[in-house]
């Protein structure tokens, strides 16, 4: 089993940043692909970004290219999706997640964190 704990959340100004972390217990995630997903008010929850085991190749949803970094610190068992220039679209619950697999479906990622909210305001 893995525990996920989400951090970094926060309620900013369009145009700031946040840095969100993710770390992760009763097993390394160094054997698991990892992923940001985020859920808006009434929507679905929808694919941010995510990173391959050793960090070596991360993808990310079109409209934060450019503004969100994912990371990972296997030494210490812990995910980063770096935020900058946030807007107001950008308002969520974060949700970091581990799978076996890497694809952007949620349904393929077996163990979540509890999520943290972002809210940006104009």
């Amino acid at each position: 089993q893995v525990q996920l704990v989400e951090s970094g959340g926060g309620s900013v100004q369009a145009g700031d940043s946040l840095r969100l972390s993710c770390i992760g217990s009763g097993r390394a995630l160094s054997a698991y692909a990892m992923g940001w997903f985020r859920q808006a008010p009434g929507k679905e929850r929808e694919f941010v970004a995510r990173i391959t085991t050793m960090g070596s190749t991360t993808d990310y949803v079109d409209s934060v290219k450019g503004r969100f970094t994912i990371s990972r610190d296997n030494a210490k068992n812990t995910l980063y999706l770096q935020m900058l220039s946030l807007k107001p679209e950008d308002t969520a619950v974060y949700y970091c997640a581990a799978g076996s697999i890497w694809k952007r479906d949620p349904e393929k990622y077996a163990y979540w964190g509890q999520g943290t909210q972002v809210t940006v305001s104009s």
